[in-house]
């Protein structure tokens, strides 16, 4: 205890001096922890505040939804018996203008006069939602979301019209409280009356609709869990999904929690680059501290001790820098509430997250003792005459087994904290070990780049004699750059290019591919006439169509699928009802790859055919039986072939696929695909309003407007998580210029004693110039190799898309990494070169 306390006096002491040396330090630790305490915290703020605003968001205690059906009278005699129950019914639908000159795909919320059981609906006008859907004359109200008034130059007192109903704008929709609940939706949502869809017509058989019951609870009712038993005791055939308030949105939590981890491991990305900068940071540091440290032991003080001094300095400096870190994490949530508040129902208030900041802090310890211990245990194995000796520290070896072990178990503990509080622990392993491999590729190109420029030709030029010696000789700091720097260029390459090709995909490669329009919720009764229609305004097209039916998957070989453990790859197959067919032949755009296709003629017992790729994701073998609920009845179906699906035609493709006489009699409408190659934008436009105007009642999809939606969306989330490798990409850049000023000292030796025999500073700028200018390409070459690498993996073997290398990525990696490495390192050895020679001299 005396030398620990001896020790932390004497690293108090020589603290006095300021944190000159640990800036970098400072400014890496701060980063990475500041980055996780700021991801951490805005996720579990915005999940808190879903959780807690459950009902309103929700729109009800309970949420009971029906596929296709409405509830039938016993179902809807056990909801009454519940509490008060507001109805609303949701559709998808064209809406047209009355003089036919343009129409827009829609979302259609019909609600009930118990609208909203929670929360506030407010409008532009603001007045009660009765008022605003009211019918006037021989239209219903309307109110509608500003895009759709934007998009068709709409204002209130204009008419349009939806199926055979015509509705009237009575004002635009400012809040929805329940949207959240309601799912992402890629059109415009409208709210008009139930009165004003019945007259619409656009109800009938087989149409794909969402009937949806909320519950106000009543003051003696039963708990949540024993509601949802009893309803799945009591119904079994039912097919509802039940959500309560404490799940108000599980799509949208987990989708946070799934992005929330993917920026914490770019924050983790940050720390772990970080911790070579504290690396070099701690060894240069005790470099510039040989003096005092030979001083320490010439005096007698054990070796112990003087680890003691620089580990208490080290903790304490890192200390500042967490603490840095945690102010930024403790803000970030309400910095993110207030600009998210306008997309997200969560609320800016001020609070703090315990968990997420010790999180950020732990994270930011077990990196400073995995990277410090090194440093620290060559400085305790250095004797005292060698301090005085040498210009420094020599690491050509490893520091004895503690500080090895210390690192080592650091290091450990470090991965297993990521592990262990990931949302999915698959990925983040994977990360794990895509780390540790890039860590040993970047050492491994180093000492390839160093033995070529140790085997290069003898060159005329002294300048560039000199900087490929720099590159190989001992203490080069060609590791130290390329292992800084090639990290964050490597992960911003990665992201770019996964970026480039999925928007190349989007406006390209699946364009040229896809279907011109979806038809959906085509009548049997408008079957021929709707192909002649086709046949008349795309005689140059073809016309795929097949049934089509919704069913939700509630079991496998008998197992309740809310009770199996599900892979997270597999679990959106799983996630409310599926669109499922029936089918004579193999579909187009699939291939058979186990198993046996049914004959046509086929009599006997249910058959499905399921997708190869999602029924291997759920585990999925020939003879598995699988559940379906379709319109309120259990279908259970023997697996007895899997398909190859061609998802990327975005063509009409199932994962389930019936033999025929499964669904025998079964009420059911039509989809539909157009494909027509030849189609300008204005044949199209002919297209969709001639088809709207014959058939009100069809939904028509252009599929180019649905691309350029999701081409949107895919560019929001492309910046946020640009920014997010761009935190990575400055923790290289701070590594960098420590690794740079570390070696300052033995390139001011250098300098003077160049200068000394003639050298002049000319000469000596362009040698610099010459090292940074290879050892900046060598990295952006490395980084374009690994980066075009991980990116083709993600792109072609997770997304299933074509790959595609992009120049400009690669002309901005190569511009990035030159101008970083020659402009940093300019800067850094530009005081160098201004040394006085006798100072240095003497030293010598």
């Amino acid at each position: 205890m005396s030398r620990f306390a001896l020790a932390f006096r004497l690293a108090l002491r020589e603290m006095r001096g300021g944190l000159k040396g640990f800036y970098i330090f400072l400014a890496c630790i701060a980063i990475g922890t500041g980055a996780i305490a700021a991801v951490n915290s805005v996720s579990s703020a915005m999940t808190r505040s879903i959780a807690s605003q459950g009902t309103t968001l929700l729109g009800g205690d309970l949420r009971f939804e029906l596929n296709n059906r409405a509830a039938s009278d016993r179902e809807r005699a056990f909801l009454d018996s519940l509490g008060t129950v507001a109805t609303s019914t949701g559709l998808r639908s064209m809406a047209r203008l009355p003089d036919g000159s343009d129409q827009s795909l829609v979302e259609i919320k019909a609600v009930d006069g118990l609208y909203p059981l929670y929360g506030t609906f407010k409008a532009e006008p603001d007045r009660p939602v009765a008022d605003l859907l009211a019918r006037q004359g021989d239209a219903y109200g309307m109110v509608a979301a500003p895009l759709l008034l934007d998009r068709l130059s709409l204002k209130p007192g204009d008419r349009l019209l939806i199926g055979n109903a015509t509705l009237v704008v009575t004002g635009r929709i400012e809040s929805e409280p329940d949207a959240v609940s309601e799912g992402f939706g890629f059109a415009p949502r409208i709210m008009v009356s139930e009165q004003a869809l019945a007259a619409s017509g656009l109800i009938d058989t087989g149409s794909l609709v969402e009937h949806v019951y909320k519950i106000r609870l009543k003051a003696d009712a039963p708990p949540l869990a024993a509601i949802e038993d009893q309803a799945k005791r009591d119904f079994p055939d039912a097919g509802w999904s039940i959500r309560t308030a404490e799940r108000a949105a599980p799509n949208l939590t987990e989708n946070i929690r799934r992005f929330s981890q993917f920026l914490t491991l770019v924050g983790l990305t940050a720390l772990i680059v970080g911790g070579v900068g504290v690396a070099n940071a701690v060894r240069a540091f005790l470099d510039s501290k040989r003096t005092v440290i030979a001083t320490l032991k010439c005096l007698g003080a054990p070796a112990s001790v003087v680890v003691l001094v620089y580990l208490f300095q080290i903790l304490l400096v890192s200390g500042i820098g967490i603490a840095l870190g945690l102010m930024l994490g403790m803000v970030a949530p309400w910095i993110a509430g207030y600009y998210l508040a306008q997309y997200l129902p969560i609320t800016a208030d001020f609070a703090l997250y315990p968990r997420s900041l010790l999180l950020a802090t732990l994270f930011g310890l077990m990196t400073t003792l995995a990277f410090a211990a090194m440093p620290l245990g060559h400085s305790r194995e250095v004797p005292a005459t060698a301090l005085f000796r040498d210009q420094g520290f020599e690491m050509r070896k490893l520091p004895s087994w503690p500080y090895v072990g210390t690192a080592a178990l650091a290091i450990a503990a470090l991965a297993a904290l990521a592990v262990a509080t990931a949302y999915d622990r698959r990925l983040a392993l994977i990360f794990l070990v895509a780390m540790a491999g890039s860590f040993v590729v970047l050492r491994l190109v180093a000492y390839g780049v160093a033995a070529l420029a140790r085997r290069s030709p003898r060159v005329s030029s002294p300048a560039l004699r000199l900087a490929v010696g720099n590159i190989h000789r001992p203490g080069a700091l060609t590791p130290s750059v390329i292992l800084s720097l090639g990290l964050g260029l490597a992960l911003l390459v990665t992201l770019s290019l996964i970026d480039g090709n999925l928007r190349r995909s989007l406006t390209g490669t699946l364009s040229e591919k896809a279907p011109n329009f979806f038809f959906v919720d085509i009548q049997r009764s408008q079957l021929e006439d709707f192909r002649a229609l086709i046949g008349r305004e795309a005689p140059g097209g073809t016309l795929t169509e097949v049934p089509m039916l919704r069913g939700r998957i509630i079991a496998f070989n008998g197992q309740d699928v809310t009770k199996m453990n599900v892979p997270p790859e597999g679990r959106w197959v799983l996630r409310g009802d599926r669109g499922i067919t029936y089918a004579t032949e193999v579909p187009r755009n699939s291939t058979v790859t186990q198993g046996q296709w049914w004959p046509a003629d086929y009599k006997g017992e249910p058959l499905v055919s399921f997708s190869e790729q999602e029924g291997k994701e759920l585990g999925l073998k020939l003879g598995d039986k699988v559940t379906v609920n379709v319109l309120g009845r259990n279908i259970t179906a023997t697996i007895a072939n899997f398909r190859k699906l061609d998802w990327q035609s975005l063509s009409i493709n199932f994962v389930m696929v019936f033999s025929p006489n499964t669904f025998a009699g079964a009420p059911h409408a039509w989809i539909a695909t157009l494909m027509e190659p030849q189609a300008k934008a204005e044949d199209e436009a002919r297209i969709l309003r001639s088809v709207t105007q014959t058939f009100p009642t069809i939904t028509s999809v252009r599929v180019k407007d649905a691309l350029d939606t999701v081409n949107e969306l895919v560019g929001q989330l492309a910046v946020a998580i640009r920014a997010a490798a761009a935190i990575a990409l400055i923790s290289s850049v701070l590594v960098l210029a420590g690794a740079l000023a570390a070696g300052n000292r033995a390139r001011t030796h250098d300098a003077v004693v160049l200068k000394t025999l003639g050298a002049t500073r000319a000469m000596l700028i362009r040698a610099f110039t010459y090292e940074y200018l290879l050892l900046g390409l060598a990295t952006a070459i490395f980084a374009l190799l690994a980066g075009s690498v991980a990116a083709w993996y993600v792109v072609s073997q997770v997304m299933k898309l074509p790959v595609t290398f992009l120049p400009m990525v690669a002309l901005a990696t190569l511009a990035l990494a030159l101008v970083t490495t020659i402009g940093i390192g300019l800067a850094g050895t530009w005081r160098v070169l201004g040394q006085k020679a006798a100072p240095v001299l003497r030293e010598l």
